[in-house]
């Protein structure tokens, strides 16, 4: 019995792991990964609202509490700002409880000449819970910087997923 107890527990806030898939001048992928004590709907659900969980200090108005995600295609990963804001990603594929992709250059990305693809799937798991593995591919950087911002943006994802957990867990 306490062997369960102490799976359970783990297993309701397992840190992200990451791997940095390849990094290049032009471009690079980073991949995380976390296991979550929720079915795959409620773990997607969370997803798409990232002011619960996503880190105040990587945003432009310092205040997680401005994050939006719509989950639809077309829907907006989205950051207000006092008289306008900041467009982080847009949805190109939802499929609830499975998949959700989206495309877009994060933060500072954003002035890089870089194009990106964040896919994010859900799988099940006899526990009942679900892993969540976060995807994400940049390319361009007429810079030539691409495997240099590659460690940065990878240390900031997995911070996000490491709080998406926590938040699955209720410890956010």
């Amino acid at each position: 019995m306490h062997r369960i107890f102490v799976l359970a527990v783990l297993l309701m806030a397992a840190p992200a792991t990451a791997k940095m898939v390849g990094a290049e001048a032009h471009g690079f992928e980073v991949r995380h990964s976390v296991v979550v004590h929720l079915s795959p709907l409620a773990a997607y659900r969370l997803l798409g609202e990232p002011s619960r969980w996503w880190s105040a200090k990587h945003s432009y108005s310092g205040k997680a509490a401005n994050m939006t995600l719509a989950l639809k295609p077309g829907g907006c990963f989205c950051e207000a700002l006092p008289g306008g804001g900041v467009e982080h990603l847009r949805v190109a594929v939802a499929m609830p409880g499975e998949r959700l992709v989206m495309t877009g250059a994060l933060g500072p990305l954003l002035y890089e000449a870089s194009a990106g693809v964040m896919d994010v799937t859900i799988v099940g798991n006899a526990e009942g819970g679900a892993t969540v593995t976060m995807d994400y591919k940049a390319a361009g950087f007429a810079n030539g910087n691409g495997a240099t911002l590659a460690p940065l943006v990878d240390g900031v994802l997995t911070e996000q997923l490491d709080r998406f957990a926590k938040a699955a867990s209720g410890k956010l």
